[in-house]
This record gives C-alpha cells, structure tokens and sequence, in this order.
C-alpha cells in the first residue's frame, strides 16, 4: 500500500508540479482579489448611478475630462518643482549647459567668487576712523621705531599723515566650508586698493621724503578659527597673502629718484619682501581674540603636504626660432619653469624640437591646500629675451583630492601646446614603519624647523677663544673701544640645502621666531648644521649638529629644546623645535562605475564619486599631521577628520583642563610651537570622542549623531554611568536586481538600554553614507515602554548594485523622549560596512550596539 502511494506521487515531483501554496501566499491571493474587486466598484457605480438616476452619459465624460485636468496640472506642478529644486542645486551647471547651447560668447564666464557690495560699504564708511589710527599708529609706535633704528634718522619725523578717502575694494570672496574642518572658515578676499594716500616725513632738515598715492592688488586669505560657542564665536583670526600681492608706488621728495625706470621695480620690489616678510604665505598676521589662543601657535602651522611634480614631456608646441630674415620658420628650445608661491624650479633646456621629453621630478611643500597653486609656464630659450611658449596653472587642492593625477594639460595663452604631467600627493605621518628610503634621490621625509630664539651669545668669536683665560683681558681688547652686540643670523644646512633666518641686530638674546622645512632623502644618515653667524664679517658664533636619526627615536619625532651651542660661550644656548614627517602616498578610493541612465529620482550625492579614502597600516594607525599641543589636548578637543585614527597614547591619557583649552582647540593643524608638559589622567567617557577611521562622509554632509561626544548637546549620566551592554539590533540586508533597489529591514531589537522604569520609546534611524541630508534620513515608527521592540519595517535606498557595495549603513537606535530635553536621543549605534556582505543572497544577522568612547561589559 506504501509503494503505491510512493509510485502515486512520484509522477507528480517528476512532471515538476507546483509545491503546495502556504497559508500566507493564499491570504495574499484573496486580499489582491478583493482589491482588485473594490476597485471595479468603484469605477463601474458611478456608471450604474447615472442611469438609475436617468442622467445624460455627459455626466460621465465631463467628470473624466476634470479628473484628467487635474491629473495632468498635478504632474506638470510635480514636474516645475523638481526642475526648480534641480536649478537651485546645480544653478551654475544648468546655465553653463544653456549658454553652451545658445553658442554664448566665449568671455561669459561664471567666476567661483560672490560679489561682496556690502562688505566695500562698510569699508568706505569705517575708512575715515581708519585713518586716525594709522596717523596715531605712525607718530607714536612706528616715527620712534625708525628713530632708534639707525643714528642717522635720529630726527625722522612724520610731517604728514592722510590716509586718502579712497577705501580698498574687495572685489570677490569666495568662501571655504565644505572642504575643511566644522570649527573653522576660509575667506579669500580679491583685493584692490588704489590708495590717495599724502603722507610726508623729514629724514633730515634738508632731505624730505613722502608717498603721494599707491596701488595693491592682491588675494588676502582671512582663516577664522576656532570656532567656539561663546562670544566672540571666533578663537582667533589669520591673515596672509597666497601669493606676493602686486605694488605700485608714487614717490615724492627726495625718494622720487626712485620713479626713475631702474630703480623703481627695486624700490617696489624691496617693499614686497618687507610685506612678504609679514603677510605672505608662509608667513601670517594672527590675531588672537581669547587668551586661550597664543599668536605663535596659530603663526606656524605644520604643513598640509607634499606634492610631488613629474615633468614628463610636452607636444605640439609653437615654434618660435626662425631662419632667413623669418622667411624660414624653424623649432624651439623649450624649458618648463615650475614655481610654487616663492619656491621656483627651471627643467633643461631641450634643443631644436616641438615635442620635448624633460623627464625631471621637483617637489614642493604646500602649506594651503585648496589655495596654493602650481604655476607652470614654458619658453623658448635664445641669447637674447625668451619666447614664451604658454602657461597653466593648478589649485594643490585638487592634487589633494584625487591623490595622484596623470594628464595632458592644454597649454593657455598660446596657439597650440600640451604639456604631459603626473602629480602625487604625500600627507605627512608619524609612523616609522611608513618611511621608505629610495635610491632615486626622492625625498622620503620632510624636517619643520621652528627657530625660537638663542641667548647669552658672544659678542664676537675673539670673545669665546679667549674664555678659558682668567684675569685681565688682552692688551689689544683693553686699548680698543667697547664692543656692541652681536648682529647675528642663523644658517640652516643638510647636505646642498641651506636656508637663513633673518638677521636681529645688537642684541645677544636675539629672537628669530621664524620656520624653514627641508626635504630628507635619508634619515639614517643626514644631518641637520645649525650654525649662528655674526652679519658683518660672516664669522661664527656657534654651531650645532643634530642627526636626523635621533627623531625617529623621540615621541611624535619632535625635539622641542634649548640646545647647548658648540664653539660658542658657556653659556650660549639655541631654542628651536625641529619636526620629522614621513611622506606617504596615499592611494586613491577606486571609483565607482555608475550606470549610463541615471536614475533622476537618485540622491544627487549618490550620483557622485566617493572622495579618496586614507588607507592605515594594521600594525601602527598612521594618522595625518598632529603636533604635541594637538595630542596634549582632550581627544574630544582635537576635531578629526574622515580618515585621522586615535592613537593609543591619546586614548590612554588626556589632560585635565579647566579653561577654554580644553574645549576648543586653538588651531585647525599641527604646529611647530611647543606646549606644557603632558599630565595623564584616567580617561573618562566625558573625554572621549566618536570618530571613523573609513567613513566615507562628505565633508560637507554630517549628521547630527555623528558630532562629538562632547558637544554641546552631551549624553545623560545614565548612559555616561551605563556599565553593561547596549543591546543588539537585528537588520536583513538583501538587494532586488530587477528593482535596482537595496533593501534594509529592521526587524526588532533586544536588550536595549532603559531610559525609564517601564523602558524607553525607541525608534531606529539610518543613513546610507554619504547621503546625510533630511530627504534621504530612514526612520521607523516608534515603539513605547520596551526594551525589546519588534519593528519589521522594510526601506529601500535607490542605488545600483557598484554603489550599494562601496557604501556603509549608519544605525542609530533613538529614544523619542531622554531624561532631558538638551540630552541626545542615541542609546545605541552601529555602522555596517556593505563591502563585506553578500547582498545578492541577502543576509539576516544581529547586530551590537555600541556608543564609541563609553565602556561596556558584557
């Protein structure tokens, strides 16, 4: 009886029938059928009404006719607010696109920078307030300055001081937040003051001097930070120029020979380096506005990096050499200067050819990135003046974001002319096990030297010989007349580099504050020559050598200290700080492939590239340039960026700070200025921060439940106190290739932290990074008084299947109601990274909840 039921069913398992429909698939054939039958109800009882009522059929055409109407209207109305909301987010792309069809002029062009009206009217109506100052700057500090300066302007005095009507004119601004860090602003300022300045002085009674009316133009960068939550809002304010602003002087009086044709650009020029000196990168005027905030902590940042230049070769260049009296036309002798704010490199000269191969590398550090621009110009060289052969130029910021470029560059000003490039970006880390020596002559390191100051200097060299000798003085020294103080400088050597300070006269306790970098190309065996020279007669007052070996073995490679001087006094000392970096390549996040058809309904952000991501070595986090003050400060003080890590020692020692240091840091970098002592304390949750080492956030898209934890909006002691376990989430992650749709469902929670006796109210939310903003925020309905809540909502994010596997899910499990109102709502967050999970077949897993910086147990 067995084997004929057997036999019985196995003809219908072999035929391929239909497994038995389960309970819930035949519920949900009923309740589509039932739909399905509401639906034809109501569209066939209006039909039946009309005729049990005797009405006209006209009834039924013009009640179709109105719903039509408003159909359409509705979709038009749909379709001119996404075309607004699309103009309002790409204003500048949309008419580019629109001009280009019209066949616009070539000279409309959509500059990067906002009129600035306003700002030119408030400087024209403060100017008059401005110009007492400057006649009460002049007469009181700067006439007794030059006075004391040099014997022979013992009577200098201002006789003249008019500051003009004419205000500078900003001509521009252009404001940076989305590339930098969220306590700080970036302003660049167009300026140009056409100044009708009177101001006129007596050197001596017979010789006047005086400047009638000037012009400057330059690019004035202001840098407000940090921001901070109490007034003035500003920690501090820096300001320099990018590049050397452009001068124009009317001289009068005696200084009127200076008008002549070849003393004029000198005159001009000699004054550009005093400002240089003062105001050109990498040189800043800083204004602190709290005492928390020191001038020389702001003035000398570290570096942002290194870029990296391969000149390669060039093609189709113009031929400027000519045969014949011109009747021939033959090649060039091109040569490619590359030039960096003051830093400027020349490549060979390739003879008698259109398509050179240079072949050369040149390396540059850039202390601005976005700001700082590779200035590239090629010339044909001749026994007399160089043709030009074309120029481009480049914003370091976009080396900075795509970490290596290799491409043509069209050559402008020029008829014809390209030029071959490759371009690498190196950040600087404190990570031995990152340094890689090569036998190539490239740098592998950068050396930041802080010159401070030196003291008890000799007077001369003669004066330090003869030290060892006690008694009377020798018979030369005591018939000859006093001695002054020394006029020193300091030199800087390694290897062929060498650099000088500026030169502080009369004074044995002279104060440099100045900073040089160096490129290292082996720090095993090179050597830093530090050497104090007297100005006059070039002799020297004493020496230092520090091997480079030696910061590899301190924290954070930085000596900070008084150095003992060699062949100098007993008591002759140098302070400086000297910062090793190892240069690293960093490589570029591998792009993503987005389909042909974009979908219009996609995320604006999701239709974007991800910005390249940091990779960190396993064995040591390489984190970006830090300097001691930065990692003597909270590690909820020190804002990190996407890619920085904790190090360990942060994580394990903070400072306890009483004042506003502690809660705001005092500037965006690492800086070459030297700090108090570190004290360790045990780290407490207050202190710690939330960071991600791989996150790929936009830097201008950031959450609310991603800011620190010591932000103004802080966790309840409750959780702060919370010893145990922050519960698990339960989520399936799938994605539908048909629908083109990544499918999250939330299915419950367990274990979660109680907000009140009877539970919490809790709610789950999630951000598909990087998209952050309002419309693209998922949340479920909440679930009140449990600590177990069963949610089973599914959401769908519209993102094709190369994206969904290079993004990351945030989860944040909220309660709607904390202890306080102020208090966030976060009781638990977890951050999936969808690279590792095999979205085809889908996946149901529990998750841990966690909150980073707070401890738990299990």
């Amino acid at each position: 009886m067995s084997a004929a039921v057997t036999e019985g069913r196995e003809p219908s398992t072999s035929a391929g029938n239909p497994e038995r429909l389960s309970v819930k698939d035949v519920s949900q054939m009923i309740m589509e059928f039932l739909m399905f039958m509401m639906r034809a109800i109501v569209l066939c009882y209006p039909v039946y009404l009309t005729g049990s009522l005797g009405l006209s059929i006209s009834w039924i055409l013009l009640s179709m006719l109105m719903w039509t109407m408003w159909k359409n209207n509705r979709r038009w109305k749909d379709q001119r607010i996404d075309t607004a909301i699309d103009f309002l987010e790409n204003e500048k792309d949309v008419i580019s696109t629109e001009l280009k069809a019209m066949n616009m002029p070539a000279w409309i062009d959509f500059a990067d920078v906002e009129k600035a009206a306003w700002m030119n009217k408030v400087l024209q109506q403060a100017w008059p307030f401005f110009g007492m100052y400057m006649e009460k700057l002049l007469i009181e500090n700067i006439q007794p300055a030059v006075r004391t300066s040099n014997t022979h302007l013992k009577t200098f005095t201002f006789t003249k001081v008019h500051m003009g009507q004419k205000a500078p004119t900003i001509t521009g601004v252009r404001v940076y937040t989305h590339e930098l860090e969220t306590r700080e602003v970036i302003l660049d300022l167009n300026i140009v003051y056409e100044a009708d300045v009177d101001i006129d002085a007596d050197v001596k009674p017979a010789i006047k001097v005086g400047v009638k009316g000037f012009q400057l133009q330059g690019m004035l960068r202001v840098i407000l930070e940090p921001l901070i939550g109490q007034a003035p809002l500003v920690g501090g304010v820096t300001m320099f120029f990018i590049r050397r602003p452009v001068l124009q002087i009317n001289w009068t009086g005696m200084t009127n020979l200076l008008d002549g044709p070849g003393l004029s650009q000198m005159s001009e020029s000699a004054i550009v380096d005093i400002i240089a000196s003062l105001m050109v990168l990498p040189n800043r005027m800083c204004i602190p506005l709290i005492d928390q905030v020191k001038v020389d902590q702001m003035k000398f940042p570290l570096p942002r990096g290194v870029v990296r230049v391969h000149v390669l070769e060039a093609r189709d260049l113009v031929a400027k050499d000519t045969y014949m009296m011109g009747l021939v036309k033959g090649k060039s002798d091109p040569y490619t200067v590359l030039r960096v704010g003051n830093k400027q490199f020349k490549t060979k000269t390739i003879k008698e050819t259109l398509n050179p191969r240079w072949n050369e590398v040149y390396e540059f550090v850039i202390h601005e990135a976005p700001g700082q621009e590779l200035e590239v110009e090629l010339f044909d060289e001749d026994t007399d003046a160089d043709d030009f052969l074309g120029r481009f130029s480049l914003d370091c910021g976009d080396v900075r974001k795509d970490r290596e470029m290799d491409e043509w560059y069209t050559l402008e000003d020029i008829e014809s002319g390209q030029i071959h490039m490759k371009l690498q970006w190196f950040s600087l880390h404190t990570n031995p096990e990152l340094l890689k020596e090569t036998s190539d002559g490239l740098a592998c390191a950068m050396l930041a030297v802080y010159l401070d100051c030196a003291s008890n200097l000799p007077k001369n060299q003669r004066e330090f010989t003869h030290n060892e000798k006690h008694g009377k003085p020798p018979k030369e020294a005591r018939l000859t007349r006093k001695t002054n103080d020394p006029n020193s400088y300091v030199e800087f050597s390694i290897d062929q580099q060498s650099q000088k300070s500026k030169i502080v006269y009369t004074t044995k306790d002279p104060s440099y504050d100045e900073c040089f970098t160096f490129f290292v190309h082996s720090v095993k065996n090179q050597v830093l020559n530090v050497e104090v020279k007297e100005h006059d007669k070039k002799s020297s007052l004493g020496k230092l050598t520090l091997p480079l070996v030696r910061l590899l073995n301190v924290s954070d490679m930085t000596m900070d200290q008084r150095f003992q001087l060699e062949r100098s006094g007993a008591n002759s000392q140098i302070k400086m700080k000297a910062v090793l970096r190892i240069l690293t390549l960093e490589k570029p996040e591998p792009k993503v492939v987005t389909p042909p058809a974009q979908d219009k309904t996609k995320p604006l952000s999701s239709q974007t590239r991800p910005e390249p991501q940091t990779p960190a070595p396993t064995s040591v986090p390489a984190q970006p340039v830090q300097s001691n003050q930065k990692e003597k400060l909270p590690v909820s003080s020190v804002p990190l960026s996407r890619t920085e890590t904790v190090p360990a020692p942060i994580a394990s020692s903070v400072i306890s700070s009483n004042d506003l240091q502690a809660e705001y840091p005092p500037y965006r970098r690492s800086t070459f200025v030297g700090t108090e002592a570190l004290r360790s304390t045990p780290s407490t949750p207050s202190q710690m921060r939330r960071y991600d080492s791989h996150s790929l956030l936009s830097d201008n898209s950031i959450a609310s439940s991603r800011f620190d934890l010591t932000d103004s909006v802080p966790y309840p002691e409750a959780i702060l106190n919370h010893q145990g376990s922050f519960g698990e989430i339960q989520l399936t992650l799938r994605y539908a290739t048909l629908r083109k749709r990544l499918i999250v469902m939330v299915n419950s929670c367990k274990d979660l932290f109680s907000c009140s006796e009877s539970g919490s109210d809790t709610y789950v939310r999630m951000y598909l990074l990087p998209d952050q903003t309002w419309k693209h925020r998922k949340r479920t309905p909440v679930k009140k008084k449990t600590v177990n809540p069963i949610f089973n909502e599914i959401f769908e994010f519209a993102v094709s299947p190369e994206e969904a596997r290079n993004r990351k899910l945030d989860v944040a499990v909220k309660n709607n109601k904390m202890l306080h109102k102020r208090e966030r709502k976060e009781i638990g967050m977890v951050l999936i990274d969808m690279s590792e999970k095999d979205l085809i077949r889908g996946s149901t897993e529990w998750y841990e909840l966690s909150l980073p910086g707070l401890k738990k147990t299990n």
